[in-house]
């Protein structure tokens, strides 16, 4: 619990100080956001505010592991690395395609396939290390499961090894992409983010303290390392909460790709690794919710368009759109909701699917009794 309680101070401070260092640097050497021209006119003022804050986020959130490890004399564990090595792998890829944005000065970074193919790459080697039987502890555990999970493994849903790491493929890519839809406002994604990775801080501290472990007590919890999992979360839960400081509105700082894809990363391999991949659509609902509202616009407009049958059905023209604008909270300002009144509520909802998911974990294991 100390390494814990560590972990998440010294991020915190180490994200909190850093982010005002890293506004100096980045506004020092020009390291400007691009505005999107098709986006609301509103944030056309945001133009040139410095970027790339992720950055600060995946320094604080690695100094602090490590620095509690350090203080507490603890050896790290091989899920904790795996899920380092999918943040900062994934906040590299975020990285590029922030930098070709600044250097080309343009709001278009890496080509779709191209960010694809990095963001496939990190997490086809993830999924690969997750299941490795080279990796398996004395009781036999690999870091990740081939069962598809909930709350726990849902003991007839085993998979091949081929299609399991196909799915966390889809986990990864699909929740790492969710973070980056909702990084349209300020302090929105850091702020979501932080409830979520402290809801799973507090599921790892649960598990950890229901581990089966070599006794396999009753109510258990099969899952591999879940208290230093829990010192990863903690971590982010520290640094997505002292970069909030600088990245509430008025944003005196984005975190850009380098830091919503490496979060939403983090938050897939948690779910993988602490066999919840399920619960994750809950305690994420948000992300859930936004990403949907930007398929169904591009699903609809395309549909409208092509198909005289759907036009006919709906009774609308061809490239009509549902929402105003996607993501979600886009539509919402241009509905005339002020920003701070979207990333409160979008807030609000979070930490009701967070409350939510919580009290399905919970009750769940009371159940069981």
């Amino acid at each position: 619990m100390r390494a814990i309680l560590f972990a998440g101070g010294l991020s915190l401070l180490i994200s909190l100080l850093g982010t005002r260092v890293a506004i100096n640097l980045f506004t020092r050497w020009g390291y400007g956001q691009e505005i999107r021209d098709d986006g609301p006119t509103s944030h056309h003022t945001k133009r040139g505010t410095p970027t790339m804050g992720g950055v600060v986020i995946i320094l604080a959130t690695v100094v602090g592991y490590f620095g509690a490890l350090l203080i507490t004399q603890t050896a790290p564990s091989a899920s904790a690395l795996l899920l380092l090595f999918l943040f900062v792998g994934m906040g590299l890829v975020g990285f590029l395609d922030d930098y070709i944005k600044i250097s080309k000065q343009r709001s278009l970074g890496l080509r779709s396939k191209a960010k694809m193919v990095g963001q496939t790459i990190v997490a086809v080697v993830f999924g690969a290390l997750a299941l490795s039987p080279w990796l398996e502890d004395a009781n036999g555990e690999t870091p990740a499961s081939d069962h598809i999970s909930f709350l726990r493994d849902i003991g007839w849903l085993a998979l091949p090894m081929l299609l399991a790491i196909v799915l966390f493929w889809l986990i990864i890519v699909g929740t790492s992409n969710a973070v980056n839809l909702t990084d349209g406002l300020d302090g929105l994604a850091a702020g979501a983010c932080t409830m979520v990775f402290a809801a799973y801080m507090i599921v790892n501290i649960w598990q950890g303290n229901q581990f089966c472990g070599a006794d396999n007590p009753p109510l258990c919890y099969d899952v591999r390392d879940p208290l230093d999992l829990a010192i990863v979360a903690a971590s982010l839960t520290g640094a997505c909460f002292g970069f909030l400081w600088w990245n509430a509105s008025p944003a005196a700082i984005f975190m850009g790709d380098t830091g919503s894809l490496s979060l939403g990363a983090a938050l897939a391999g948690l779910a993988i690794l602490t066999r919840t991949e399920l619960l994750l659509v809950i305690l994420g609902g948000l992300f859930l919710v936004i990403t949907l509202s930007v398929m169904i616009q591009v699903s609809f407009f395309k549909l409208s368009r092509s198909s005289g049958i759907v036009r006919k059905v709906f009774r609308v023209g061809p490239g009509h759109r549902v929402f105003r604008m996607a993501p979600l909270q886009h539509h919402f300002e241009l509905l005339g909701w002020e920003q701070v009144t979207i990333v409160i509520r979008f807030w609000i909802i979070t930490g009701l699917c967070v409350a939510g998911g919580l009290g399905i974990f919970y009750a769940e294991w009371v159940a069981r009794l």
